[in-house]
């Protein structure tokens, strides 16, 4: 029987602004960060790592796996400290703060990060909203950030130049891109409607929908290249409880997709007001809405075979660096010890400590030049896929891989995310074939 999420949309106190000490013998190095410089062996001081997470606000969802993995990672540094290229052991402290899925907040959290807590090294994830903001203080520091879990147009087109052209100093990214999801959705479209047709558009006015709505290369121009008319409904803020009318331009227009991308909670409200309001699309696909199990809760029985990019699955074909478990194993230790249904940010948090770690071990000091540098050149093995920041496609991003799923409903209520679309990963198997949505 599945496990039940409930969609966190208020206060969690598991993480909050707290710091785990993260006690074990790892290799030291010289330079920033408050470290004491070494000469090779003993004991030097501890290595501050900072994690800034929306917990609460309408991004919740993204950070409610937080807690457990960043207790993991607490039990995994007590016993296998981290071992520096001057042989050096250090402590590491995680600083865990939470935004409040607010973007100056998430500013705030990494600045205050930097100058009072004096991390080396900062980590963010979820969605734009948070890289973005975090990313921008530690380029204005010289801090190295690890980012995640946000499309890499929407990360690298932050400053609002071309994403394919953007560079940075100090801010890394790994994820994959709007190519990759679109191809994904397209394979979930020629499996479940007819050729040609109406694709509706569903795009928030923020950094990943301004992204996905880009002219050149966003939803609109890959639409049209499939043989199929977009059909644009307007640009709508976060927090926007009333779609009545981008509802009737869908359905005025006969929009048998449809695709788009906005937050849990906005998402909640559209479907059960487009349902109501008889509109019966054929084929859902959308980004970041419909990720988690709790949303699909939310949304009863209406749910049923609405699809989604995949990022991370237990049936991924990948392991920690760090503690060796699969991504089945980590998957069912998160259930056994929360009860509650894995989600896919849970193997990309886990992947953030796995690059952190990588980078330590193997840059000459603490330094945010040198970090940068060995960040620039590295490549590593994680629970999320190979990383690699020397493939591309843009200096500071890695890809990693993306299949797509459908949300199916359980006899007891519960919804399971089956892998159907694969277009580019055949490692990673396939749990079904795509099914339109029966009204």
């Amino acid at each position: 029987m599945a496990m039940h999420n409930r969609l966190r949309l208020g206060a969690v106190a598991a993480l909050g602004a707290s710091a785990l000490v993260l006690t074990g013998c790892s290799g030291g190095l010289g330079g920033g960060g408050g470290t004491t410089p070494a000469t090779g062996g003993g004991e030097g001081a501890p290595i501050k790592i900072g994690f800034v997470t929306p917990q609460t606000g309408g991004l919740a969802a993204f950070g409610e796996a937080d807690a457990f993995v960043v207790g993991e990672m607490q039990k995994y540094f007590a016993d296998n400290p981290v071992v520096t290229p001057d042989g050096v052991s250090h402590p590491i402290e995680i600083i865990v703060k939470d935004t409040g899925s607010d973007g100056t907040a998430a500013a705030n959290a990494a600045s205050d990060l930097i100058l009072n807590e004096g991390v080396s090294i900062l980590l963010a994830g979820s969605t734009p909203d948070n890289t973005n903001p975090v990313s921008d203080q530690c380029e204005a520091n010289q801090v190295l950030c690890i980012t995640t879990v946000a499309p890499w147009q929407s990360w690298a087109g932050r400053d609002g130049g071309d994403p394919g052209k953007a560079s940075f100093d100090y801010t890394y990214h790994f994820f994959w891109g709007l190519e990759d999801a679109l191809r994904v959705y397209n394979a979930i479209w020629d499996a479940t409607a007819e050729p040609g047709g109406t694709v509706g558009l569903l795009l928030s006015n923020d950094p990943d929908g301004n992204a996905w709505r880009n002219p050149d290369v966003g939803v609109p121009p890959f639409v049209t290249s499939v043989g199929r008319t977009p059909l644009a409904t307007g640009t709508f803020d976060p927090g926007t409880t009333n779609f009545t009318a981008q509802i009737n331009e869908l359905k005025n227009g006969n929009a048998q997709i449809l695709t788009g991308n906005m937050i849990p909670p906005d998402f909640i409200s559209f479907w059960q007001q487009a349902v109501t309001a008889g509109y019966h699309p054929t084929t859902v696909t959308f980004a970041k809405a419909i990720l988690f199990p709790s949303v699909l809760e939310a949304l009863g029985d209406t749910g049923n075979n609405l699809s989604t990019e995949v990022w991370w699955a237990p049936t991924y074909p990948y392991s920690s660096g760090l503690t060796g478990l699969s991504a089945q194993q980590f998957a069912d230790s998160y259930t056994k010890a929360t009860g509650q249904q894995w989600t896919q940010p849970l193997g990309f948090v886990e992947a953030l400590f796995e690059v952190a770690v990588a980078v330590i071990e193997q840059s000459p000091s603490l330094s945010g030049d040198d970090l940068a540098a060995t960040m620039s050149k590295l490549k590593v093995d994680t629970i999320a896929g190979t990383i690699d920041w020397t493939s591309g496609p843009v200096p500071n991003v890695a890809k990693t891989p993306l299949t797509g799923g459908q949300w199916r409903l359980q006899p007891d209520g519960s919804y399971d995310l089956v892998i159907v679309a694969n277009p580019d990963e055949e490692q990673i198997p396939l749990g079904g074939k795509p099914e339109p949505i029966a009204w």
